[in-house]
């Protein structure tokens, strides 16, 4: 019981000395603030003036530094051209971020960076560079890289997307509606892509590789009659593809097989 009574009033003393630590913190602070209150006051009264603050604008850079860095920048591009005649994607890359140090605002000569790179496969740092350059610039062309970037790192329903946006900007290209048709079945959207090739074939009639793309898509839908038209479209431009015959054959056999419904 004793304990318990100590222990109570060690609870309240505490307590105790905590609002008074209180108190005295909020008669130092009101204190503090009617200090400032009065100081402003006889301010004020003296005919001082409050000045708005400004913002900080950064000097604008002057027309001949402009010329001087845009003749730097076109100097370095030239001699990246150069280099890349001489086949030293090492040396393009770096003159081109040296480049781009200089005006970080050049789409041009960051397309030319995000090509090499695409074309040097390092398709992640291309991707990276083609989705920043979207956001500055609304070109079928980044679209278009953009797609195939995805495509070779697999990223087959990205490269579905990016190519659709590419394809909604040059609908008449059926380079662009074939490339599309071909990250779909990528992404096994075979539905999706049937009517792309379709498409594509009609205006690439003699591109056989996308035939036979089409007659694959159509037997992965398990339209065989459709597969078949497509492969005797194959054997007519290539006769002695021993392949396409084996496929017609096999296919053939599979529509005998098929029982008719009584």
């Amino acid at each position: 019981m004793i304990y318990a009574l100590v222990f109570i009033g060690s609870l309240v003393g505490i307590a105790l000395l905590l609002g008074l630590r209180l108190m005295l913190r909020q008669r130092t602070i009101r204190r503090f603030v009617r200090s400032i209150r009065q100081r402003f006051e006889s301010a004020e009264a003296r005919g001082a003036v409050i000045l708005e603050e400004t913002p900080v604008t950064r000097p604008r850079k002057s027309p001949r530094t402009s010329a001087i860095e845009l003749q730097q920048v076109r100097s370095l591009v030239r001699s990246a051209e150069k280099a890349d005649k001489q086949g030293k994607p090492d040396e393009v890359e770096r003159l081109l971020i040296q480049a781009l140090t200089i005006h970080p605002r050049d789409y041009d000569t960051a397309a030319q960076l995000a090509k090499l790179y695409l074309t040097t496969g390092r398709e992640s740092k291309a991707e990276a560079m083609y989705r920043e350059l979207l956001q500055g610039r609304d070109d079928v062309s980044f679209h278009a890289n953009l797609g195939l970037s995805y495509y070779r790192q697999g990223k087959y329903v990205e490269a579905c997307y990016a190519y659709q946006e590419a394809l909604n900007r040059d609908a008449k290209n059926p380079e662009r509606t074939a490339a599309l048709g071909r990250a779909c079945i990528a992404a096994q959207r075979f539905e999706e892509a049937a009517p792309l090739l379709e498409k594509a074939s009609a205006f690439l009639s003699r591109n056989t590789e996308l035939l036979h793309l089409l007659a694959e898509c159509y037997l992965q839908l398990n339209l065989r009659e459709r597969a078949e038209e497509v492969y005797r479209r194959i054997n007519k431009l290539e006769p002695y593809n021993e392949e396409v015959k084996s496929k017609l054959q096999s296919i053939a056999q599979q529509l005998r097989e098929v029982p008719v419904a009584a």
